[in-house]
């Protein structure tokens, strides 16, 4: 056996393994933080905080009597309240019949006595938290990023092989082959500026330099430049990266991301091969196309052949600092997008419309946070934001054991004026419990042979 041949592949899946840990416990730590917060803030008592299940590692006991601690697994974490059985926030009934008789005042502590506003906003809290996390995130990387200057100015000009390049950092851009550039922020307007534009190897641009008028060529605006590779794509198998350039398709010479994406979408799944210019030397690529389903707009899905590239522009342009208002609403748009999208995929995947392998289980999720952290911090990050809003959005689907099972729960308990009886709560705490079981064995599968 060689040995040391393995130790790339272990290094890389000890990576992949920090990773998702890494990106789960942050989640899992927000989700219950807000659980316990808003709970302590309701007067419900909060026994024991865990990040982790199993063995303790470490442990303390803070001013208001809650065990704070580290388990040994750190695949998830719980709040357990004061009346609590598990947790899962099942109902420990010999607990609750001690408290009653022995002290009646520390029963509207407990999770089960308390009245149901308090019981209600915080189960709540834990997916609100969750996207709470997910907007801020958004926006703090909205601001680190900045907003395009308007007018469009160049702020950088990415590297390309082989094409006429006479654009300058700091030209401002003011027509682009006779076309008039519109304003960034007018989507509209932009959107449509870049459909009428012929595509050809080499464009004139107006622009105003050093406060002179001048005109001078430049590539099309949209190189076929890798400008990001998405997780557990065709593309990342073979090890393309940001900044590579792919020049020709099976022979054929390209000049734009459009030749690229036509070249892809027309395989039908038959196999490619990619010349791909990086840092000077020409390299060699083989990959196969792989079905996609695509959100649209309107909430439907598209399927699509991919290899899983995000193209860039031929420049980066100039930036400014967005203010927090911004920032915040465009990470509030940001994490609604992904709400929306997530329904709208689940629904599809119900009705058959699109594939159920697009539900990712534990090692696809793991492959993922790697495969993000591989691309740097933020990336990482992004990805710990755009995972926050699912999991605060899968716990609050109608499902007995998760938050979403217990508001509704407590939905029938303001409707009927008491809650449902102790068998019924054990009966459906039980069915929940294996429904989630055999999702989770579904999404396993899946990783596994999807």
């Amino acid at each position: 056996m060689d040995i040391l041949g393995m130790i790339p592949q272990f290094g890389g899946l000890l990576y992949t393994i920090i990773a998702f840990v890494v990106a789960l416990s942050v989640i899992v730590a927000v989700h219950e933080y807000g659980h316990y917060i808003v709970g302590r803030w309701s007067g419900i008592h909060a026994e024991v905080f865990s990040l982790g299940f199993g063995p303790v590692l470490w442990s303390r006991v803070d001013r208001h009597g809650t065990r704070w601690q580290f388990a040994l697994l750190p695949f998830g974490g719980y709040v357990k309240f004061l009346g609590d059985a598990n947790a899962a926030s099942g109902k420990d009934g010999a607990a609750m019949d001690a408290l009653e008789e022995d002290n009646p005042q520390a029963l509207r502590a407990s999770m089960h006595g308390a009245p149901l506003w308090a019981r209600t906003a915080t189960v709540a809290a834990g997916p609100v938290f969750n996207f709470i996390l997910s907007i801020i995130v958004f926006g703090a990387i909205f601001m680190f990023r900045g907003v395009a200057s308007d007018p469009l100015t160049v702020g950088a000009v990415e590297p390309l092989p082989n094409v006429v390049e006479e654009l300058q950092v700091g030209d401002r851009i003011t027509a682009i082959d006779g076309a008039v550039v519109p304003d960034i922020g007018d989507t509209n307007a932009w959107g449509d500026f870049i459909d009428d534009l012929q595509p050809k190897p080499v464009l004139e641009y107006a622009v105003v330099r050093d406060g002179q008028d001048v005109v001078v060529q430049g590539p099309w605006l949209f190189p076929p430049l890798v400008n990001a590779v998405a997780p557990r794509s065709a593309a990342m198998d073979i090890d393309l990266k940001p900044g590579d350039v792919i020049t020709g398709i099976d022979g054929a010479s390209i000049f734009a991301f459009s030749e690229l994406k036509e070249a892809v979408e027309g395989s039908d799944g038959k196999g490619l091969l990619l010349d791909v210019w990086r840092d000077g030397e020409m390299l060699e690529f083989a990959l196969v196309p792989r079905r996609t389903d695509e959100p649209q707009p309107d909430g439907g899905f598209v399927t699509h052949w991919r290899i899983g590239i995000v193209g860039g522009m031929a420049l980066e342009p100039a930036t400014e600092r967005a203010g927090p208002v911004h920032a915040l609403t465009e990470g509030t748009e940001q994490t609604w997008r992904i709400i929306r999208g997530s329904v709208s995929g689940l629904w599809h995947m119900i009705t058959g419309a699109i594939s159920t392998c697009n539900i990712s289980g534990p090692i696809g999720i793991a492959e993922t946070s790697g495969a993000m952290a591989s691309q740097g911090a933020q990336s990482f990050i992004w990805f710990i934001a755009v995972l926050s809003a699912a999991v605060g959005l899968m716990n609050l689907f109608p499902i007995p054991a998760l938050d979403g099972g217990h508001l509704v729960f407590y939905a029938y308990e303001a409707v009927v004026g008491k809650p449902p009886s102790d068998l019924a709560l054990r009966v459906l705490m039980t069915a929940g419990i294996s429904l989630i079981l055999g999702l989770m064995v579904f999404a396993f599968s899946n990783d596994l042979f999807c």
